[in-house]
């Protein structure tokens, strides 16, 4: 499910056009966004380049066609935002790829940056107004907008993906886009189950904590409460959640000095409750050393031994009640795991490999005659100056090329069944990545469950033979 829009990107009064696409290309291509660069792919254009390709072409369009510029439009921008949780990045990417492919024909270079900042991923993909062959400018016409709905609709659809019924135009992103129907927060969360507790009608405060607890919430006293469930990262505190929610007010609704609240249900679908996984054992002892009071330790000890129940289930369905199954089994999930990641960032190295190969051959072949005539011009400053852009590029393709130690080269369409190759291939090992992962996850935490279990029984039997020993001194 995605939302999309379409961008004219405009020269800036006192800008140069070089200096504007510096500016958008730079904010786009940000290592923090893009996970450090993995994030991003291109058409007919290198990413670290992308600038001064774009200015050669619109140069080129110039003496080809003798026309100038008559807008300040140097580019556009698609953005497309996902729904939060439901893609990847590198999928993502893909889709923003294949958009752009599609929308633009092939006719226009263009860079995909996938931004992963914010909860919702998106995609913001630029491309250059002028086309590649540099006689033809693209031209915004009437329902462009929803041309690139329709076409990223098919495209999401295609990758298994829902699309939005009865689409509502907006220019909002896509967290606020949803509206009513969008996931909770962790403090809508956190109040809902508030309400629930209650509900209840908990006789005291310390009843009311118990059922926050038997309902996954981890709690932190102190001068203020807070609570963490098993989804968030941070506590939040009661103080926080608004009137109605704090410490007092909770109390006095205990105490009847408050009508109760109504439980406030989401008008949004809830999730299918999911079979529970298995999870770590808390080291209580460690946990009562940094400050933990006893409401924690007693939470601690229910919570360990559901866990050990759920643990001993788990083994026994998958039939790893001897331990040597269970450490064999552990050994082969990592490795098949290990394979697998390891296959698919082989792949995506060289993709990424050929996609920047790509852009060098055909660099090199456009600048190829002008650096003959700059040869034979005696490498003349003032034709090096008269032809900066094309020269930097040529020379770009040829260290390119003696990086990949590429000595003969390949042709663009060798390259592209290569990619197109490797590209399957990626994606049948990602369709088995996620389980191995997640099975990879059990079965690791099963055995440090039980690996707990037997370090504490080991110790117990130590300190009771050691008491065995005093006493027989005694």
């Amino acid at each position: 499910m995605a939302t999309t829009r379409l961008i004219s990107m405009h020269q800036n009064k006192g800008k140069t056009i070089a200096a504007c696409l510096a500016d958008r290309t730079d904010y786009v291509k940000n290592p923090h966004k893009t996970n450090d660069d993995e994030l991003l792919s291109s058409y007919q254009c290198d990413p670290r380049t992308v600038q001064g390709e774009f200015m050669l072409s619109k140069r080129q369009y110039d003496d080809i066609t003798g026309r100038k510029q008559a807008s300040n439009v140097i580019a556009y921008q698609i953005r497309q935002a996902f729904k939060p949780g439901g893609i990847t990045p590198e999928l993502a990417n893909k889709i923003g790829y294949e958009l752009g492919m599609s929308f633009t024909k092939g006719n226009h270079a263009f860079i995909v940056a996938t931004h992963i900042d914010k909860a919702h991923i998106h995609n913001h993909i630029i491309f250059n107004s002028t086309s590649l062959d540099c006689t033809k400018k693209f031209r915004d016409f009437l329902g462009s907008g929803r041309a690139i709905a329709k076409i990223s609709d098919r495209i999401c659809l295609e990758n298994g993906l829902s699309i939005i019924e009865n689409p509502k135009r907006s220019k909002e992103h896509y967290g606020k886009w949803l509206g009513d129907n969008k996931p909770l927060s962790h403090s809508d969360k956190l109040r809902q189950t508030i309400d629930e507790a209650l509900v209840q009608k908990p006789k005291t405060f310390d009843e009311f904590l118990q059922f926050m607890q038997s309902a996954g919430y981890e709690i932190k006293s102190g001068k203020h409460y807070a609570f963490k469930s098993a989804e968030q990262k941070k506590f939040i505190r009661l103080r926080s959640l608004g009137a109605g929610y704090s410490e007092d007010e909770i109390k006095e609704i205990i105490n009847d000095n408050v009508p109760k609240r109504e439980v406030k249900k989401s008008t949004a679908k809830q999730p299918k409750r999911q079979e529970k996984s298995v999870n770590l054992l808390v080291d209580i002892q460690a946990k009562l050393q940094q400050g933990k009071g006893k409401d924690y330790e007693q939470w601690a000890k229910i919570f360990n031994l559901k866990q050990m129940a759920q643990t001993v289930n788990f083994l026994q369905k998958h039939k790893l009640l001897a331990y040597a199954d269970l450490e064999e089994k552990a050994k082969k999930c990592t490795a098949t795991f290990d394979e697998l990641n390891t296959q698919i960032k082989t792949a995506e190295k060289r993709m990424a490999e050929i996609q920047v190969l790509k852009k060098h051959i055909i660099n090199y072949a456009k600048t190829k005659a002008i650096y003959t005539n700059y040869r034979k011009a005696g490498y003349s400053k003032k034709f090096y100056e008269e032809h900066r852009d094309e020269l930097t590029l040529h020379k770009a393709a040829k260290t390119a090329f003696e990086e990949l130690g590429v000595k003969k080269l390949p042709t663009i369409k060798a390259l592209q069944a290569e990619c197109d190759e490797l590209f399957s291939e990626k994606n049948k090992a990602y369709s088995k990545y996620h389980i191995a992962r997640k099975e990879m996850q059990d079965i690791l935490t099963a055995k440090a469950n039980i690996d707990r279990i037997l370090g504490l029984e080991q110790e117990q039997k130590a300190k009771e033979k050691s008491q065995e020993q005093r006493s027989a001194e005694l």
